[in-house]
């Protein structure tokens, strides 16, 4: 399994190479969803909705999304994936030309794991979740993945008095070392939430997930991970996912951005939220669109090139009909920004004295092609820009 190499995700430019390169890279839509909500269970005020699905359908249907740009699956250990069903799904990779892009260790669902997993004080609790993050990392390798998920969901609290917030920190951190030193080369992407199911959440926010991957990586012993690092690859990475950033009331394109920064965002998740709330996993651009266009514009800006992943609760629509639509939002919303002309949005940007109103001015005909009546657009000052007029 080669490491993707996200260095390049680091690199500044100034405004003219940024240009430059808005001008020649659009990003590569090639979309992964997870397994687990193509038959989503019921809730905490409500039964299920559809039938269960058997792994195997499950598969049929994504295959038969390919088409659309499905490429890759998402599941967790051992709940979805296991030893039982990897011939199968080795056998449907080879028949179908799509893959499981990330194999993830389920430790928050368990009664075993009710006072948390890999920070858990109880030792038993603990010392299975990292077992089982072993034996997941091991899965990752024989499927060929990019990365491994790992989600503390389970791994907080409620009432913080008394409690060594540092030992736990510390007890979640040494324990995820533990297991990558154990299964060298597998790079861990953790998925930040800052709330639910616990009322608080371990590194559940942009930069605490930035704080863990070094802290992480600082820990690290085996000689391939230490050669990795030594090449400047980042080896704990993020998966950001976007109704979990906008739960923590964070901006989607500065998180984005933040993670960028440090050549670690290994995955995203995209749905869309309303600023705090609950988890809803609603469909991509249903709430909030601009700002899944202003990350989306982050992501061509730094050169992203992995996958979008789809990560949703369609109870009230067909799992087909929700993926479908939330891989034409993201289609649709790509063509718009990659139509964009990118020396007036930088020249905007990198001049605001001089171009007060111009960029949401070419935003608001961006969005509304065949908008009518409209005002003439806004003249900017400064010499020789093609941002006039």
């Amino acid at each position: 399994m080669p490491l993707v190499d996200l260095r390049r995700q680091a690199r500044r430019r100034g405004p003219t190479a940024l240009v430059k390169h808005l001008d020649s890279f659009s990003l590569d839509l090639k979309f992964s969803a997870g397994v687990w909500f193509f038959a989503p269970g019921g809730g905490r005020f409500h039964d299920r909705y559809v039938e269960p699905m058997s792994m195997e359908e499950i598969l049929d249907e994504a295959a038969r999304l390919k088409k659309y740009g499905l490429l890759g699956l998402e599941a967790h250990y051992p709940n979805e994936v296991n030893e039982d069903n990897l011939d199968m799904i080795l056998a449907w990779q080879r028949d179908t030309g799509m893959r499981f892009i990330t194999v993830v260790p389920n430790l928050f669902f368990e009664p075993q794991f009710e006072f948390g997993a890999l920070s858990s004080p109880i030792r038993r609790a603990r010392r299975t979740a990292i077992e089982r993050t072993k034996i997941a990392l091991q899965l990752n390798i024989k499927l060929k993945t990019d990365f491994c998920i790992v989600w503390p969901g389970i791994d907080g609290y409620e009432n913080p008095f008394g409690i060594d917030l540092i030992a736990a920190r510390d007890r979640f951190c040494e324990g995820l070392a533990e297991a990558m030193d154990a299964v060298p080369g597998v790079r861990v992407c953790e998925e930040p939430k800052p709330y639910e199911p616990r009322g608080k959440i371990l590194y559940g926010t942009t930069p605490e997930g930035i704080l863990m991957g070094q802290k992480v990586e600082s820990l690290l012993e085996h000689d391939k991970n230490r050669r990795l690092l030594d090449r400047g690859h980042a080896l704990v990475c993020l998966n950001p996912e976007v109704g979990h950033v906008l739960m923590g009331y964070e901006d989607l394109a500065y998180a984005f951005s933040l993670v960028m920064e440090y050549g670690r965002l290994g995955h995203t998740h995209w749905n869309s939220q309303p600023l705090g709330n609950y988890d809803q996993d609603l469909n991509v651009g249903v709430i909030a669109p601009e700002q899944a266009e202003a990350a989306l514009y982050v992501l061509k800006m730094h050169g992203y090139t992995e996958y979008l992943g789809i990560d949703i609760n369609p109870e009230r629509m067909p799992v087909e009909r929700a993926l479908i639509n939330c891989m034409d939002a993201l289609k649709a919303m790509n063509d718009r920004i990659d139509s964009l002309d990118h020396e007036k949005v930088i020249y905007a940007t990198t001049h605001p004295d001089k171009a007060r109103g111009y960029l949401e001015a070419l935003l608001i005909r961006a969005r509304y092609p065949r908008a009518k009546g409209l005002s003439r657009m806004p003249v900017v000052q400064g010499k020789g820009s093609r941002a006039k007029g």
